[in-house]
């Protein structure tokens, strides 16, 4: 087997090649879970700390909504707080390309910093090659955040009667990239965004949190057949009930895409109890990333993901399959 595009999809060949290599060989307890963030004790304390790692290839660099800068420090937060931490600590790797505008430098890294402090992590650590190349630029990111005691948020946790809770529309980061790649005039702009409002508002709700994902590359398809998978649960979809952003929809349909497998960088899901759906839909929509937030499924008996379409059908909701689109985080 050769590498293809496809294998940085988030899909089907992303997990084959992960389960087929890198988890072969660096399999353990901790890795194992296939969360958004390793969740690690603290040796003497018993505290736990979240830690996760990223790295940001998108093309181009600067496109409405944000930046590789912005994206690197977004993604990597929201990484943390899906695992229900606080995010305290980043450290950033920059492969930059020779010809590399240094101006262009300057406005991502000015970009990281912003974010960085409305995102409530400081920047500790970092390292910076340069390779031959045309211009371009790549960042690796690692973020540590802390668990607060009683928190226990995983994938695992989900069981029948729980309801899925979506922030808010899906595909805009999508669309906006393939938007700049094909020199296409609208007004569709990146999510880009860190969740901590929404996170900090549940919380703070008392909400018991079974579970959180972003949802990222391979869309909400493969974020939600992941859950499915290590909840051992079946997971309904309403599909009447996901909110895509009008302009959106009509240029995915145009162009043959599907809005529910294709990247975001500023929505998530949340697993809550039913008793509870109400009340956390009510703390989403109160934060200023999640005002179009909504219930658009539930956990029941049984396995797999499925959805019930417009036309009242329910069919299987698989993974991505394919290369969906490259370089768009």
């Amino acid at each position: 087997m050769k590498i293809t595009m496809a294998h940085g999809s988030g899909g089907k060949s992303s997990a084959q090649l992960m389960g087929d290599i890198f988890g072969k060989h660096f399999a353990n307890s901790v890795l194992d879970k296939m969360e958004d963030a390793a969740v690690l004790e603290v040796p003497g304390d018993g505290s736990r700390i979240a830690c996760s790692t990223d790295s940001f290839v998108v093309t181009p660099l600067e496109f409405k909504g944000g930046d590789i800068g912005k994206l690197c420090v977004c993604g990597t937060v929201n990484d943390l707080l899906m695992m229900g931490a606080e995010p305290k600590y980043l450290t950033c790797g920059f492969i930059l390309e020779e010809g590399l505008d240094t101006e262009l430098l300057d406005r991502v890294v000015a970009s990281m910093a912003a974010q960085a402090r409305e995102a409530g992590v400081i920047i500790v650590a970092g390292d910076t090659k340069v390779v031959e190349g045309n211009g371009g630029m790549y960042i690796n990111t690692t973020g540590i955040g802390i668990v607060p005691e009683g928190r226990n948020v995983s994938g695992g946790n989900c069981r029948p009667g729980d309801v899925i809770i979506c922030s808010g529309n899906l595909g805009d980061h999508h669309a906006c990239i393939l938007s700049h790649r094909m020199e296409i005039e609208n007004d569709i702009t990146s999510d880009c965004a860190a969740l901590n409002d929404i996170v900090e508002n549940l919380f703070e709700e008392g909400i018991d949190v079974r579970a959180m994902r972003d949802v990222t590359r391979g869309g909400l398809g493969t974020v939600l057949n992941e859950i499915s998978e290590s909840s051992n649960c079946r997971i309904e979809l309403e599909e009447e009930s996901i909110p895509v952003n009008s302009q959106v929809r009509g240029f995915a349909d145009i162009l043959g895409l599907d809005p529910l497998y294709m990247g975001n960088e500023g929505k998530m899901i949340a697993v809550v109890p039913a008793e509870e759906a109400d009340k956390a839909l009510a703390a989403v929509k109160k934060a200023p990333h999640g005002r179009d937030a909504a219930v658009i499924g539930r956990f029941t008996e049984g396995t797999g993901t499925y959805i019930r379409t417009r036309l009242g059908a329910t069919r299987r909701f698989d993974v991505l399959y394919g290369e969906g689109l490259p370089r768009i985080c």
